[in-house]
């Protein structure tokens, strides 16, 4: 009775406790060099959908002549997260924005690259001319992103970044939970077809040689749990052993009592 007592702890023990190279991010599993090899940056380019919000700046050496083409500002705000809200273009459900002067402007499928040509252009041939030297930037208001699951602080965030890995917006969310799925980490994005699903094993250097590495706007990041947030055993060795202790415990004083009954 006493080995199978033992087996059995020790049996739990194995199964319950979460082992640190589950812990680990992108570890080198092929070979025993600490070199990680890294192949060249799977990202593309993003391609604008409907609801991303853009921001436009317009300038010129005569920067009076470009302000009708600029939005509004108020108090210095255009900056912030509520202030690009207001004064972005939201691509509308034709994939069209309404700029100033310049009207409607199809932007859907669109990369950042080819709407500044784009409105360059149109400036270029209806107002100035080259001598003008307009300068225009394009970016995206911020990269949107929402994370749920076994995550520090689940919910939507933005960053004011170009490119942002996963391992960054994980970072900025309050970093996975000791019961998280490291391996299993859920993506969920937004294409013009519909949606797509994919996995990623952050514990694997691998996964920085995968198009998901790099997030876009509108990700949905699900980090699922591990079983043994479930089996509520504990995720340590040391909360093992306390729960099997507290359970015999409880199981030998209800034998000694009813054998007093």
């Amino acid at each position: 009775m006493k080995k199978i007592f033992f087996i059995a702890i020790i049996a739990t023990l194995f199964v319950s406790c979460i082992p640190n190279k589950d812990l680990i991010y992108l570890q080198n599993k092929d070979n025993k060099t600490n070199s990680i090899e890294v192949a060249q940056e799977a990202s593309k380019p993003y391609r604008v959908q409907t609801n991303d919000i853009i921001s436009i700046s317009i300038k010129s050496l005569d920067q009076k002549l470009v302000e009708m083409f600029n939005p509004s500002q108020s108090g210095g705000q255009e900056t912030t997260q509520e202030g690009l809200y207001f004064s972005g273009f939201t691509v509308n459900d034709h994939g069209n924005i309404r700029v100033p002067v310049l009207g409607e402007i199809n932007v859907l499928g669109y990369t950042l690259d080819e709407i500044r040509l784009k409105v360059e252009k149109q400036l270029l041939d209806d107002y100035f001319k080259v001598e003008a030297n307009i300068f225009v930037t394009v970016k995206l208001a911020g990269l949107r992103y929402t994370i749920n699951g076994e995550i520090g602080s689940p919910g939507t965030n933005v960053l004011f970044q170009d490119k942002v890995t996963i391992m960054e917006a994980i970072a900025n969310s309050g970093d996975i939970t000791i019961t998280g799925n490291r391996k299993d980490v859920q993506i969920i994005r937004k294409f013009p077809h519909g949606f797509e699903s994919y996995s990623l094993d952050l514990t694997d250097a691998k996964a920085m040689n995968s198009p998901y590495f790099y997030i876009q706007p509108n990700d949905y990041i699900v980090v699922k749990p591990l079983k043994q947030k479930s089996w509520g055993t504990g995720t340590t060795g040391f909360q093992t052993v306390t729960t099997i202790i507290s359970a015999l415990s409880i199981v030998t004083t209800a034998l000694l009592l009813s054998k007093n009954l």
